[in-house]
């Protein structure tokens, strides 16, 4: 009886011991089941951040685009330096157009003036001697064709002016756009010395730009 007794505690304690090592298991198979769950969740999504920090270094590269500081600065003076972001440079180019542009109303109005003037003593038209400007009452009809004349070139330069600073407000913010992309980092080297020619027997510069290797240089292996 004894025995038998003995026997069944044993099972007991055996069974559960087992139960309580299966439990354990599988409370540590779960948990850490859900850590790789946790872990495969924020996998995804670091890749992704990741992924989109790319993108947005690889469009702030490609935003910049010289075409449109070009057309721009084609269609309205200074939106190409401002696409450049150098807005100092706005001032200056509205100052240097203001100056042709005073130009032209200056000469216009005094073309306008002395055309009239000349054409009004030509015609010896008294009734609208009163319309002349009084600073050219006093000149002669040969005096007045000279200064139109001059007044009508003065104009035409003007304006030719004003396309060629136009144009030049053009071809910086192209120029500019261009060297945002250029490389100026300190892999580049430029040497400028002084040089004798032989063949001419006189004295010159020589230039050389090198592109400097950061690769550590390998001592040559000792057998």
């Amino acid at each position: 009886m004894r025995f038998t007794y003995l026997f069944i505690s044993v099972i007991i304690v055996s069974l559960s011991t087992y139960v309580n090592a299966f439990a354990q298991n599988d409370s540590t198979t779960k948990v850490n089941n859900g850590r790789a769950i946790l872990l495969d969740t924020l996998k995804p999504a670091t890749d992704s951040v990741t992924k989109n920090l790319a993108k947005k270094d690889s469009v702030t590269k490609a935003t910049h685009n010289p075409h449109k500081a070009t057309i721009r600065s084609a269609i309205i003076p200074g939106w190409g330096q401002a696409y450049n972001r150098e807005y100092w440079k706005i001032p200056i180019v509205y100052g240097a157009l203001a100056i042709p542009t005073s130009l032209f109303i200056y000469n216009n109005k005094w073309y306008q003036k002395t055309k009239e003037a000349y054409t009004i003593r030509v015609t010896n038209d008294t009734a609208n001697f009163d319309k002349i400007d009084p600073k050219l009452q006093s000149l002669s009809a040969a005096d007045l064709q000279y200064y139109r004349n001059s007044f009508r070139q003065s104009r035409d330069y003007s304006v030719i002016f004003f396309l060629v600073v136009w144009g030049l407000n053009v071809a910086d913010a192209t120029v500019f756009a261009h060297l945002k992309e250029f490389n100026v980092s300190d892999d580049l080297s430029l040497r400028i010395k002084p040089d004798f020619n032989i063949n001419t027997k006189l004295p010159a510069l020589s230039m050389a730009l090198n592109f400097r290797d950061n690769k550590p240089k390998m001592l040559p292996s000792s057998f």
